[in-house]
C-alpha cells in the first residue's frame, strides 16, 4: 500500500543582519575633519598666527578648550556605561581624580629641588616634617610607570569595586548611591595629610614634564594636541565597541536583564568589563587633565563632580557617543561664561538645565536634532 506524503516545504534561509559600520562616510569626513582642526588648525592658529589677529587662538582658549575636551572622555567614558548599559554612576569622579593624583605625583617629582624648601622631597611633605617618602610614591618618579598605573589604579579600583557589586546584583538607585558614597569617603581619605596626596591643597606647582618646562606656549599646545586625540581615539573606540557583538549585549542587558540571562549570557562580567573601562577613560582624562590646569586635589572627587558628568551625558543625548561629547562643551562653556558674567546663578543654572532636559529632552540636544531631521511624524 503506498503512502501519499506531502511534500516537505524548502526553508528559505534568514539572512542575518551585518555588522553595522564603525562610521558612515559622512562620520568618517566629520571625524578626519576633527582631526585636522586639533593637529593643525589649532597649533597654527596658536603658535604661528600674530597674537593681535583676529584668527589668534590665545592661551587661555587652548588651555579651556583643553580643559574640556577632557571632561568629553568622562562624559564618553559615562555614555558607555550608562548610555547604552543602563548602570548610572554617580562615582566617575573618583576614578578622574585618581588618573589626575598618578600624574600630580609625577609632576611632583620633576620639580626636584627647584621646590620652596630646595629639597628632593615635596614641599608639603618638608612642611609636615617627613622624612622619607610614603611607599606609595616608589614608581612616581618614573614616566613609563606612571602611564601604566594612569590605566591601572582606576582601573583596579573599579573592577574591585564593580566584582563585589554585580556579584551581589546591587543595580539602579542603589548602585547610584553606593558610587556616591565610594567617591565622597576617596575624598574625605585624600583631605587628610598622614595619606601623602597633599591634604587640602593638593599637588600644585608644577614646573616640567619629561624635563621639558610645562608653562611653555609648546608644551602647552602639545598637551592640547594629546587631549583632542585622545578624545577622538575615544570615540572611535566606543563606536566601534558598541557596534560590535559585545556593544549589542550591553543594550540588551540595559533594555531588558533578564531576558539576557534567560538567553544564556552572564551579565556580571559585560557589565564588569565595560565598568572598568569607563573607569580607565577617565583615569586617562584626569592624567591630561593635570598638567593642563596646574592642580589636583581632594575637591575633584566632590559628589557634585561625579553628578555634573552625568549632567553633561544627559544634555548631550544619551547612548549617541556624539551628544555627551557636545553636552560637555555647552555645559563647561556656559560655566565658563556665566561663572564670570553671573557667578551667583550657575549653580541654579545647572539645575534648571538638567531638570528642563528631564521633562522636555529626554534624547538630549542630539536626540531633538535627529527629530527635526526626520520631519513631522
Amino acid at each position: 500500500m503506498t503512502m501519499n506524503r506531502d511534500p516537505i516545504p524548502a526553508v528559505t534561509p534568514v539572512a542575518l543582519p551585518g555588522k553595522p559600520a564603525v562610521l558612515t562616510r559622512m562620520g568618517w569626513t566629520a571625524f578626519i575633519v576633527a582631526l585636522i582642526v586639533v593637529c593643525a588648525v589649532a597649533p597654527v592658529l596658536n603658535l604661528l598666527v600674530p597674537a593681535d589677529s583676529v584668527f589668534h587662538m590665545s592661551d587661555y582658549a587652548v588651555a579651556l578648550v583643553g580643559k574640556i575636551m577632557c571632561y568629553a572622555i568622562c562624559a564618553l567614558a559615562m555614555d558607555l556605561i550608562w548610555g547604552y548599559t543602563g548602570i548610572l554612576s554617580l562615582g566617575h569622579g573618583l576614578f578622574f581624580a585618581l588618573g589626575g593624583y598618578v600624574m600630580g605625583m609625577y609632576l611632583m617629582r620633576q620639580i626636584g629641588r627647584d621646590g620652596n624648601y630646595k629639597s628632593d622631597l615635596p614641599d608639603f611633605m618638608v612642611f609636615l616634617d617627613w622624612k622619607v617618602l610614603p611607599w606609595h610614591w616608589t614608581f612616581s618618579d618614573s614616566f613609563i610607570a606612571t602611564l601604566f598605573l594612569i590605566v591601572a589604579v582606576p582601573g583596579i579600583v573599579a573592577f574591585v569595586f564593580g566584582y563585589f557589586a554585580f556579584r551581589s546584583r546591587i543595580k539602579g538607585v542603589y548602585f547610584s548611591i553606593i558610587t556616591q558614597a565610594m567617591t565622597f569617603a576617596a575624598m574625605l581619605l585624600f583631605f587628610r595629610n598622614e595619606t601623602g596626596f597633599g591634604g587640602n591643597n593638593g599637588f600644585t606647582d608644577f614646573k616640567r614634564i619629561l624635563n621639558i618646562p610645562i608653562a611653555t606656549q609648546s608644551m602647552r599646545m602639545t598637551l592640547f594636541v594629546m587631549t583632542g586625540v585622545t578624545l577622538l581615539a575615544f570615540f572611535l573606540f566606543g563606536r566601534w565597541l558598541v557596534t560590535s557583538k559585545f556593544g549589542r549585549v550591553l543594550q540588551a542587558i540595559r533594555d531588558a536583564e533578564s531576558r539576557v540571562m534567560f538567553s544564556g549570557y552572564n551579565p556580571i562580567g559585560y557589565k564588569l568589563t565595560i565598568w572598568t573601562l569607563s573607569a580607565i577613560m577617565c583615569g586617562v582624562a584626569g592624567a591630561l587633565y593635570v598638567p593642563q590646569v596646574g592642580i589636583i586635589n581632594p575637591s575633584e572627587m566632590s559628589p557634585a563632580n561625579s553628578i555634573e558628568i552625568a549632567i553633561w551625558a544627559a544634555v548631550g543625548g544619551r547612548a549617541t557617543l556624539i551628544g555627551p561629547i557636545v553636552g560637555a562643551f555647552l555645559v563647561n562653556g556656559a560655566k565658563s561664561w556665566l561663572t564670570v558674567a553671573a557667578p551667583e546663578i550657575w549653580l541654579y543654572f545647572l539645575g534648571a538645565l538638567f531638570i528642563a532636559v528631564t521633562l522636555f529632552l529626554p534624547n538630549g540636544i542630539v536626540g531633538l536634532v535627529k527629530r527635526f531631521k526626520r520631519g513631522p511624524q
